[in-house]
């Protein structure tokens, strides 16, 4: 009787790893394409925000231009022309030290033309 107990727990057992190894095999890849999409997602809107934070910069400019800087990571960097300049990192709320987040650097052209260099 216990021999039968002992071969009912193992065949359980197999089972169960045998639902749970399909089941990861089948959502592991499915997290990476996930966490893929939310990186873009991420830069996507890094790259909005940074684009929205220099027209708002160069509005409040008297020349409406910049210093050319790039590539950057460091928002502090880019100052328009003014004397004094006005500094982007101020324009962007919550930047911690003005670096960014998401790993990429970015280069500001005069007219205010921003470009994102992926990493």
């Amino acid at each position: 009787m216990q021999e039968k107990k002992a071969t009912g727990f193992f065949l359980e057992i197999f089972i169960i790893v045998a639902v749970l190894s399909t089941l990861s095999a089948i959502a592991i890849p499915r997290v990476g394409q996930m966490i893929h999409k939310a990186e873009a997602t991420s830069q996507e809107s890094e790259l909005h925000n940074i684009q929205t934070a220099v027209i708002e910069m160069l509005c409040d400019s008297t020349t409406g231009t910049l210093e050319p800087v790039g590539p950057t990571d460091d928002m502090s960097e880019v100052r328009t022309s003014d004397t004094p300049p006005l500094v982007l990192a101020d324009y962007l709320l919550g930047l911690d030290g003005g670096s960014l987040n998401t790993g990429c650097n970015y280069t500001f052209a005069a007219d205010g033309t921003v470009t994102q260099v992926l990493p």
